[in-house]
């Protein structure tokens, strides 16, 4: 049942405040910023790709400063095992019995970095948690935080020495985030101000508690989202599927983060309600990671935003 009391003002004021700081110190990003932060608001998990030198790293750490939690980042490497990632059971001699000793991934904001340079075995560490929020170490459950926000990276030029991620794994992540270059301007306001961004990134204070954050996704969860809005962002998910030039459509899964992404930027925009214009702005991030393109249309240049903006256009909005 829904809650007739929903208040989104709160939503969209802290969200503005955390926002406008990280503004403050990855320039050029603005859209990132904010799916990623929608993101946060509903579980999800975000996969950031982007060449060498853009921020990826930048932002992913300033958030971790910006929010009052744990903050832990793995620098992912070919001879990176499961353990090193989730942790494993260390002898103590002086007991004379086996303690757990918790690996990085026990945090509540994970940068992964550069996912995609260590096996398939460890990257798929990340799968039961990412799921379930929880890891099992020797048939023995044990739970992540409540707050457990994945941010893994990965370059999409190199591909010597990578392992791609499978489908099963991508389908974890509710956003594929790409960060471009910046425009000009952007550009010159980093090349300006690198000094005073190094500064900036220094002086960068809490803003906001995990115990917030678990609050607002709960709140989130009640943004009204009418039969026909529903109705609507089925279309899409099952046009996907039906499409000639897709060899693999968007999941199920996929439905229901586009949905549960749509309500977040409903309460960001301090609305109770969602609207397809909600949905049309994050649809391409949530779905390019999610979508497998027969190899013609790859040949012939065609990228998957396209053919999803192309989907868009066909799919009937509702009034």
């Amino acid at each position: 049942m829904e809650n007739q009391t929903l208040d989104t003002t709160q939503i969209a004021t802290r969200s503005e405040q955390v926002i406008n700081h990280l503004k403050e110190v990855v320039v050029g990003q603005d859209r990132t910023i904010q799916l990623m932060w929608a993101a946060i608001l509903t579980k999800g998990h975000v996969m950031v790709e982007g060449v060498p030198g853009l921020g990826k790293t930048l932002l992913v750490r300033s958030l971790g400063q910006v929010i009052d939690a744990s903050f832990a980042r793995i620098q992912f490497t070919p001879d990176l095992m499961p353990a090193d990632v989730t942790g494993t059971k260390v002898f103590d001699l002086q007991s004379g019995r086996f303690n757990f000793k918790q690996g990085p991934l026990f945090t509540q904001l994970l940068l992964a970095d550069e996912i995609n340079r260590t096996p398939p075995k460890t990257q798929s560490a990340l799968l039961e948690a990412m799921e379930e929020g929880q890891i099992t170490i020797d048939g023995e459950g044990r739970k992540l935080p409540d707050l457990f926000f994945v941010v893994a990276t990965q370059n999409p030029i190199e591909y010597e020495g990578t392992y791609p991620l499978p489908e099963a794994q991508l389908d974890r992540f509710a956003l594929q985030l790409t960060m471009d270059y910046p425009g000009e301007e952007e550009e010159l306001e980093v090349l300006r101000g690198h000094r005073v961004t190094t500064r900036r990134e220094s002086t960068l204070t809490p803003m906001i508690t995990a115990e917030e954050i678990v609050a607002f996704r709960q709140q989130v969860e009640q943004v009204r989202t009418e039969d026909s809005v529903i109705r609507y962002v089925a279309s899409l998910i099952r046009a996907t599927r039906a499409h000639p030039q897709v060899l693999l459509g968007a999941s199920p899964r996929a439905g229901t983060s586009l949905l549960a992404l749509s309500r977040a930027i409903a309460a960001m925009d301090n609305r109770e309600y969602v609207t397809p214009d909600d949905v049309k702005w994050v649809i391409q991030p949530a779905l390019r990671h999610r979508l497998i393109m027969s190899p013609d249309v790859e040949l012939e240049g065609f990228k998957t935003d396209d053919l999803i903006e192309e989907i868009t256009r066909t799919v009937s909005v509702p009034r």
